[in-house]
């Protein structure tokens, strides 16, 4: 298996995490009882880190599709080299710190890390259009 696909791999177990992170806290803002029913009553307030965690996956679900189909391309199209080893490590790198600065409220190095995860996706794109 080529390391972009170790990589895509990586952040599909990432986006997992970013789908227990919020559940995991919003059980513990709603109780146990509350998540088990059928949710027909709406809970108490979202928590201000549930609320992040959650943009923070809603974030990452805009650009995954696109970049598990890019990597997902070049291995087909045998495109893969330099753009997309360093693309795909830059995608996982800039998501990897833009979910605890995102947790954490921290606005401009959030935004440099999303810009880092774009940064690789494009490099990608690239390698798949040269």
């Amino acid at each position: 298996m080529t390391t972009e696909l170790s990589l895509l791999g990586w952040s599909l177990v990432l986006a997992l995490v970013q789908v227990l992170l919020p559940a995991l806290l919003r059980n513990g803002e709603t109780g146990i009882a509350y998540n088990a029913g059928a949710r027909d009553e709406p809970g108490p307030p979202v928590g201000r880190v549930t609320a992040r965690l959650r943009r923070a996956q809603a974030n990452l679900f805009e650009t995954l599709p696109l970049f598990a189909a890019a990597i997902l391309v070049a291995h087909v199209a045998g495109r893969n080299g330099a753009l997309t080893y360093y693309g795909a490590w830059a995608f996982l790198a800039g998501r990897l710190l833009h979910l605890p600065l995102y947790a954490a409220g921290v606005p401009y190095l959030r935004s440099l890390a999303w810009v880092l995860s774009l940064a690789g996706l494009l490099a990608v794109f690239v390698a798949i259009l040269i």
